[in-house]
């Protein structure tokens, strides 16, 4: 018997049930014409845009929001001078810290010196009807105390920088998985047809600037249209998705066009789901050619809102990419990352934290009250926080990396505002109370998505992957409204 025998049976099969079906024209016609796409879509499958739809095609369970907005202080912004109030570490200041609590701990440049307290560098101040303790240096946030849950018990696994983020980001420090980001959009699919439905935008200032590489938001072994495109401040917002000199938007659309076709052909003999996402993605680049201009241009918003984020729309800053986040939320993208690149204070914590926060705090209060108002706080999850904390011990007038206990913050739909959930000890150096690992807020947050995080999964090598890995994850119910 021809050993090629039965690959040909079965790609004669399915090219019967693609010309049978009408899935196979469905498919092309969807990357040709929007409008044929949905109406075909309608008639051969039942209604809905095959083309937005996710792997779960709906959820497991009915979901508390739409969208993720995360708010990254890459870095690694101090819990103790931010959202962790510690004042027997204020009596502490300048004295030996007990060895019982950091012998045999991993610290990252602190190695083998002499280890002394480093006090609260900045005033805790009750804040919100909840009263809850937060630093002075946040004027803005405070006033969201009420929205807020903030998480004092978080733990990770990595200590420096560049793997603490991959490991926040896709739950593992073994570079190549998919972001969080995409593991979202893979699952639910996106709500919008002319804009990625994951987009990623950078600022910097007040401290050490670490790098931050593109591969914090790739889709990793998830076909590729599901990672995450980072929008610019100057010049093209995205890149590439710009004419050449001399080519009209009509002449665009029959290059598009001839390249859909082409393409097409290919797959047929290959079914490889990369060629659909190149497809996927030269219709994209077309579409964003008319909505990208329309996201930019921030003529119509009023003075009073750009006066509300104290930023000049467009200027690269954090506060004017919370202003670009709310636009992107209102156009139907499903997960937004801001980083600001500034929280590295090895040195200089007092004055660095006060800088840095200065740099996020209108912005980031601003946004929260933007959505409250306009309708949209109770279908987002607001997440802001950084990849790891900071030592009680001094380093020098700074502090080290440290990821036994940090803080973070999350307000939105489904939160319980107004509320702190766990504890560090009274030095902040381990979590001791409700203990939150990093894997334990990627369920939190796909279940608030309406995602039970065992059962988003994806086959690769042989093996079932999902954001959560194998190891033991909870959704933590304590901090859900």
């Amino acid at each position: 018997m021809n050993p090629n025998s039965n690959q040909l049976g079965r790609l004669l099969a399915r090219r019967t049930f693609l010309r049978r079906t009408g899935i196979g024209s469905v498919a092309l016609a969807s990357l040709l014409n929007a409008d044929m796409a949905r109406s075909a879509s309608a008639a051969s499958l039942g209604g809905g845009d095959v083309a937005l739809q996710g792997a779960l095609r709906g959820t497991h369970h009915p979901p508390r929001v739409k969208r993720v907005i995360h708010l990254c202080m890459a870095g690694g912004p101090s819990h103790l001078e931010t959202f962790d109030y510690k004042p027997v570490l204020a009596e502490m200041d300048g004295k030996p810290m007990p060895a019982s609590i950091t012998e045999g701990q991993p610290i990252a440049q602190l190695q083998g010196k002499e280890l002394k307290v480093l006090g609260p560098q900045h005033e805790f101040v009750p804040c919100g009807d909840s009263g809850l303790m937060i630093s002075s240096v946040f004027k803005h946030i405070g006033g969201l105390a009420d929205d807020m849950c903030i998480v004092k018990s978080l733990h990770t696994e990595q200590i420096n920088h560049d793997p603490a983020h991959t490991f926040f980001n896709t739950g593992t420090a073994i570079s190549g998985r998919p972001s969080m980001g995409s593991w979202v959009l893979y699952g639910l699919g996106s709500e919008t047809e002319d804009l990625p439905g994951f987009i990623v935008l950078t600022s910097e200032g007040g401290g050490q600037s670490q790098p931050i590489s593109s591969r914090q938001w790739h889709s990793g072994f998830l076909p590729s249209r599901y990672q995450g495109v980072q929008m610019y401040a100057s010049g093209n917002p995205v890149h590439y998705v710009g004419n050449p000199d001399g080519v009209g938007r009509t002449q665009q659309r029959e290059i598009v066009d001839a390249i859909a076709k082409i393409n097409s052909i290919r797959n047929t003999e290959l079914n490889d789901p990369e060629i659909k996402t190149r497809l996927a993605g030269y219709e994209m680049a077309f579409r964003m050619q008319t909505s990208v201009p329309e996201l930019t241009d921030m003529s119509g918003e009023s003075q009073q809102v750009i006066d509300k984020y104290g930023c000049t729309p467009g200027d690269g800053s954090f506060a004017s990419n919370c202003l670009m986040a709310r636009r992107l939320a209102e156009r139907g993208v499903r997960f937004i990352q801001l980083y600001h690149r500034g929280w590295d204070h090895h040195g200089g914590v007092k004055n660095g934290v006060a800088t840095t926060a200065n740099l996020v705090d209108q912005g980031t209060a601003a946004l929260i009250q933007d959505l409250k108002q306009r309708g949209m706080l109770d279908e987002t999850l607001i997440v802001w926080g950084g990849e790891f904390g900071r030592t009680p011990m001094a380093q020098g007038n700074g502090r080290d990396h440290h990821i036994k206990g940090f803080s973070m913050w999350m307000a939105g739909g489904g939160i319980r505002g107004g509320t702190s959930y766990g504890a560090t000890d009274e030095f902040g150096y381990n979590a001791v109370e409700n203990k939150v690992h990093v894997r334990d807020f990627h369920a939190t947050m796909l279940h608030l998505l309406g995602i039970d995080h065992t059962r988003l999964t994806f086959k690769f090598q042989g093996l079932d992957f999902r954001l959560t890995g194998v190891e033991e994850a909870r959704v933590v119910k304590e901090l859900l409204a």
